[in-house]
């Protein structure tokens, strides 16, 4: 069952046709990759944070882990994620469903370069059972995301 919230966003962006739902959870990097039949890597995770006691949003690679040292640097604070039973609450979607379509127009969105390295790449579509395929370029329109960082740990190397 789509998330019409989404599904609207998404169709005002002329995104609409590339969201896809399954039969089973995607609510994992792993189970999103087994269902979508792509790499984990290529899972465009959607992590929540809390930033000067306000939340924000980055999407990575789902090979990828936060960086501390590269994620002060640019928020000039530890990274510290929403506590899971808050997520929600404050994004708006649950816990592996959090996506960047949608979300509250006070949360800013951010896109880690990790995911560049990718033709397309797969977000939730606002649920733990849809995503979304979409050029790295296209989820910087479909998201209105203020940019692209480089948050996360040795992607390069990959």
């Amino acid at each position: 069952m789509r998330n019409e919230k989404v599904y609207e966003w998404l169709k005002g962006k002329d995104f609409e046709s590339r969201l896809t739902e399954h039969s089973e959870t995607i609510d994992t990097v792993e189970h999103a990759a087994q269902q979508i039949g792509c790499s984990e890597a290529e899972i465009a995770k959607t992590l929540s944070f809390i930033v000067d006691g306000k939340p924000v949003v980055v999407v990575m690679a789902g090979d990828r882990r936060v960086n501390s040292s590269k994620f002060k640097a640019l928020f000039h604070t530890k990274p510290s994620m929403i506590p899971r039973d808050m997520v929600e609450e404050m994004t708006g979607f649950v816990p592996g469903g959090v996506c960047p379509f949608g979300v509250p127009e006070d949360i800013p969105i951010w896109l880690d370069v990790s995911m560049k390295r990718f033709e397309y790449v797969h977000p939730a579509g606002g649920n733990i059972y849809t995503s979304v395929k979409l050029t790295p370029e296209e989820l910087e329109k479909a998201s209105d995301a203020i940019g692209w960082c480089d948050v996360c740990k040795g992607w390069e190397e990959s």
